[in-house]
C-alpha cells in the first residue's frame, strides 16, 4: 500500500506546557490533530474550572492563524478538589476529565493524591455524571520497583477503586505492559487505555544500552520487550479500547541532559509518520483509523472528525529536525532509531 487516508486524529494525552514553550510546541500538534485531551500538569496546576478556562484561552491564542485545533481541557486532581466545581465544569462544556497523579509519579505531580480515599467525594461525583477519569498508572511506593509500578496499581488501587465504583469511566493513560494490556482486555465495562507512540517503538534497552540515552527517557519508563509487543498487538487490533495519547512531552534539553534529567519525549512532530510504520509492519494499516480517529472519540462521546488527513508513501527517507527551536530553549525531536517514508498531508 501507498497511501492511506483516515479521518484527522485526535491525541488523548497531550503536554503543552505553558508560556514560550507552549507557544513553542502548539503547531506540531495542530497541523496533524483536530482534538488533544490537555494535560493539567502546570506549575502551578490546573485544578479549578476557571483556572482550565484561562489556560484554554492562552492555547487557543497560540495556535497558528490557519489551523484548526481544539483544546479539551482537564482538571488536575487534589485531596482538596470540590466536587461541586468539577461538575459545573463539566456542565459548561468545557472539561471532559479529570486527571489522577499519584503523589511524585512524575513531572509537577507533586501536588497530586497520596491518600485516595481523601479524594473519593470528587470520584463519586464524576461517577455519577459520567467524567471520565484518566489516570497514571503507577504507584510510587520506594519499596516498589520502578518497572513494577504499573502492575503493583492496578492491582493495590485500580481494581479497588473500580470495584466500589463500577459506573466511574476510567481511562488508564499511557499503558506500557501487558499485565495492563491483558487487564483492560478483561474489563467488561467503563475501562479503557491510551498507548503512547514512542512505546510502540521503544523498550528500556533504548535507555540504557550504550550508555543512558536522556531523551529516550520518558514516565511511565519503557519496559522489556514483550511488553513492548504487547501493546504492539493491542494498538493493531482495532479493539475500542485502545487509542492513541502521545504523552508527547516537551522539556528544553538541559533539563533532559542533566545529572536529574527530566521524563519525557516529544513526538508531535512526527507521530503520524511513526504510527504509519509501526501499522505497516504489523500488516494493518487498515485498523490505523480505529487507533488515531475513532476509537477515542466514541469513549470520550464525541463525534469523529470530519477532516480527512493522506498519508503516502515516498520512495526516499522523510526528514525531520533533530530539535525544535522554543522561547524557552531547544527540544530534542524523538528519533525512532528507524528510517521514516510515511508523509502527512491534511485533505
Amino acid at each position: 500500500m501507498q497511501s492511506i487516508t483516515i479521518r484527522r486524529p485526535d491525541d488523548w494525552h497531550l503536554h503543552l506546557r505553558d508560556g514560550a514553550m507552549l507557544e513553542g510546541v502548539i503547531a506540531d500538534t495542530s497541523r496533524h490533530f483536530a482534538r488533544a485531551i490537555i494535560m493539567p500538569n502546570l506549575v502551578p496546576p490546573v485544578v479549578t474550572t476557571a483556572d482550565a478556562k484561562a489556560y484554554r484561552e492562552r492555547i487557543v491564542k497560540a495556535v497558528p492563524d490557519d489551523d484548526r485545533f481544539e483544546p479539551l481541557m482537564t482538571l488536575y486532581l487534589t485531596e482538596h478538589t470540590q466536587p461541586d466545581d468539577v461538575e459545573a465544569g463539566k456542565k459548561s462544556g468545557l472539561i471532559h476529565a479529570v486527571k489522577l497523579y499519584p503523589a511524585g509519579a512524575t513531572t509537577n505531580s507533586h501536588g497530586g493524591v497520596r491518600d485516595i480515599e481523601k479524594a473519593m467525594p470528587v470520584l463519586e461525583r464524576m461517577a455519577k455524571i459520567g467524567l471520565p477519569l484518566c489516570v497514571h498508572g503507577e504507584v510510587t511506593h520506594p519499596e516498589v520497583d520502578i518497572f513494577d509500578r504499573e502492575a503493583v496499581f492496578i492491582e493495590t488501587v485500580l481494581e479497588p477503586l473500580r470495584r466500589r465504583l463500577p459506573e466511574l469511566k476510567i481511562t488508564m493513560e499511557h499503558v506500557t505492559t501487558k499485565e495492563g494490556v491483558d487487564y483492560i482486555r478483561s474489563a467488561q465495562s467503563n475501562l479503557a487505555g491510551s498507548i503512547t507512540t514512542h512505546h510502540l517503538i521503544i523498550n528500556r534497552n533504548a535507555i540504557l544500552v550504550g550508555g543512558i540515552k536522556p531523551h529516550y527517557y520518558c514516565l511511565p519508563v519503557a519496559k522489556r520487550e514483550h511488553h513492548r509487543l504487547a501493546l504492539r498487538a493491542a494498538a493493531t487490533s482495532g479493539d475500542p479500547r485502545f487509542f492513541l495519547g502521545t504523552d508527547s512531552a516537551p522539556h528544553v534539553d538541559p533539563a533532559k541532559e542533566c545529572s536529574c534529567g527530566c521524563a519525557g519525549i516529544y513526538t508531535s512532530i512526527n507521530t503520524l509518520s511513526c504510527l504509519a510504520h509501526v501499522f505497516e509492519d504489523e500488516g494493518a494499516l487498515d485498523k490505523l483509523e480505529a487507533f488515531t480517529s475513532l476509537n477515542g472519540p466514541a469513549w470520550y462521546n464525541l463525534p469523529p472528525n470530519e477532516d480527512r488527513v493522506s498519508l503516502v508513501r515516498r520512495d526516499q527517507p522523510l526528514s525531520f529536525p533533530e530539535k525544535i527551536e522554543t522561547g524557552d530553549g531547544p527540544v530534542t525531536v524523538f528519533n525512532p532509531m528507524f528510517s521514516l517514508y510515511w508523509d502527512v498531508a491534511i485533505k
